[in-house]
């Protein structure tokens, strides 16, 4: 592995890190970097392997929208409630580092949720936002991993 490849690795990772701790563009970053790799080796196969690593991405990216918010649907959840999540995780991200988007989405999803259907009830929806979200997370640090997979066996082949 050359000192760009390690370099390379090295932003790949962090974009990953970047999925699970939503601070950075984790999924951009991978492809991005996967890129690079691409434009410098120049090669067919490398090419190949930046195609294959970026279908794979924009797949998860698209099953990551599709899922959980069909599992949200399912459960009762309206847009209007993640709104407010979604609202109250920005400012959430400016005044608690690291944690405030999460915890701000849940505030947000729990005070709208009690302010629709009353406190009884709200706690269930929250959970059903918090699965929701998960599941998207996981769905992309899977197909960001298999990205990366995809990278590491072109290096080797293309070496």
């Amino acid at each position: 592995m050359s000192a760009t490849e390690v370099l390379l690795a090295l932003v790949i990772a962090v974009g990953i890190v970047g999925i699970v701790v939503p601070v950075l563009p984790g999924s951009l970053l991978v492809v991005g970097a996967i890129l690079v790799w691409a434009m410098e080796v120049g090669s067919s196969r490398a090419w190949t392997v930046f195609a294959v690593a970026t279908t794979l991405v924009v797949c998860g990216t698209v099953v990551k929208y599709l899922v959980p918010g069909r599992r949200l649907k399912s459960s009762g959840v309206p847009g209007s409630t993640l709104a407010a999540g979604a609202a109250l995780g920005f400012v959430g991200f400016f005044v608690v580092p690291v944690v405030g988007l999460l915890l701000g989405f849940l505030a947000g999803v729990y005070l709208a949720e009690r302010r629709r259907v009353g406190a009884a009830l709200a706690w269930p929806s929250t959970r059903a936002a918090i699965r929701a979200v998960g599941m998207s997370i996981l769905i992309e640090l899977v197909a960001a991993l298999l990205a990366a997979m995809t990278w590491l066996v072109g290096v080797f082949v293309t070496a």
